[in-house]
């Protein structure tokens, strides 16, 4: 049987994902919606972590989170041993969590900028 996953449920996973980092100090926290331009997902969830033990722990808060209120299993991770950029894969919805210094050298969100920004604290 082949799951079928909609525009819907992505943003509700983003939600989710962003919800949960922002239960554990996560900061700028920005849900982008990248599936217009990007083929393999629908969603970015990009946060900000102070430390590597927040880092650890918000990566562990949005796993959990996912997990409870939507089943979506989390395909592929990876950074938790370096502990700078942690992504988190659940398919359709991609979650960075960036160290601060990371993410500023980075600048994910200026790759994206022509993408919508999805309101994940309106979204359900």
């Amino acid at each position: 049987m082949v799951e079928t996953i909609n525009k819907t449920d992505a943003v509700k996973v983003a939600a989710i994902a962003a919800r949960a980092a922002d239960e554990k100090q996560g900061s700028d926290i920005i849900v982008l919606n990248v599936g217009d331009i990007l083929a393999i997902t629908e969603m970015f969830v990009i946060v900000s972590a102070s430390n590597s033990r927040q880092l650890r722990t918000i990566a562990n808060e949005i796993t959990s989170k996912i997990r409870e209120e939507s089943e979506r299993p989390l395909l592929r991770s990876e950074g938790m041993a370096e502990q700078q950029w942690v992504l988190l894969d659940y398919g359709d919805v991609v979650v960075h969590i960036f160290s601060e210094e990371i993410r500023e050298f980075y600048e994910i969100e200026r790759l994206y900028q022509d993408v919508p920004v999805v309101d994940w604290r309106a979204s359900s």
